[in-house]
């Protein structure tokens, strides 16, 4: 699908561009500390929202160019943007909670790794109230559940960890092939960029 659309602001929901258009302003806001398995998944939940918003309308943004978000009507490519979102989230999510377990596992001793599961669960459910197609969410946890049996805790953290979502950044973003192409090698590193400093804030934080 080519960039060729309208955007109308009203017709995309307004916390998202809230994430994106104020997402310099919330890096300057106190951290809470995480100190326990609840902390930690707010702090997932939020954290793989924000980049997973922050890449892809930042990909359209720069494919669409200045206007993206001024004209805008088509109810399709609206349809896909909130698609490619939520496809996105879920891989997101998991990546997050396996590359915390797996940091946890090895430096703080956090045995209770079946919380993964729990933890990935919850908050796709608690989705469904923010209109998460559920087949994305059946969809979602029978990867998490495929990945989660191949999974080595004690390597996960140092073994390209955020992989799975910078590709499916790629593989998501309704931008025409012919330029994701083009676009390839900067997408996926505009992902781990922003997971990076995740990283380095989620060691910051613990408090456990």
């Amino acid at each position: 699908m080519t960039l060729k659309y309208k955007i109308n602001l009203n017709d995309i929901k307004l916390e998202d561009f809230k994430v994106y258009l104020f997402s310099l302003f919330k890096s300057f806001l106190p951290k809470k500390k995480i100190k326990n398995i609840d902390d930690l998944e707010a702090f997932i939940q939020k954290k793989s929202a924000w980049v997973s918003q922050v890449t892809l309308y930042g990909y359209l943004k720069t494919r669409m160019g200045t206007k993206y978000v001024l004209h805008f009507d088509d109810e399709i490519f609206l349809s896909s943007i909130n698609k490619a979102k939520w496809n996105i989230y879920v891989i997101a999510l998991q990546d997050l909670i396996f590359y915390t377990f797996s940091y946890l596992n090895v430096f703080y001793n956090f045995q209770e790794l079946r919380n993964a599961k729990n933890i990935y669960e919850k908050i796709l459910n608690n989705e469904l109230k923010n209109n998460m197609p559920e087949n994305i969410i059946d969809n979602g946890k029978e990867i998490f559940n495929k990945r989660l049996q191949k999974i080595e805790w004690k390597n996960y953290y140092k073994s390209w960890p955020f992989n799975e979502s910078a590709l499916a950044l790629y593989e998501w973003a309704p931008v025409a092939k012919e330029l994701k192409i083009l676009d390839r090698k900067i997408v996926l590193n505009s992902m781990i960029l922003k997971w990076e400093n995740i990283q380095k804030e989620f060691i910051k934080l613990i408090d456990i």
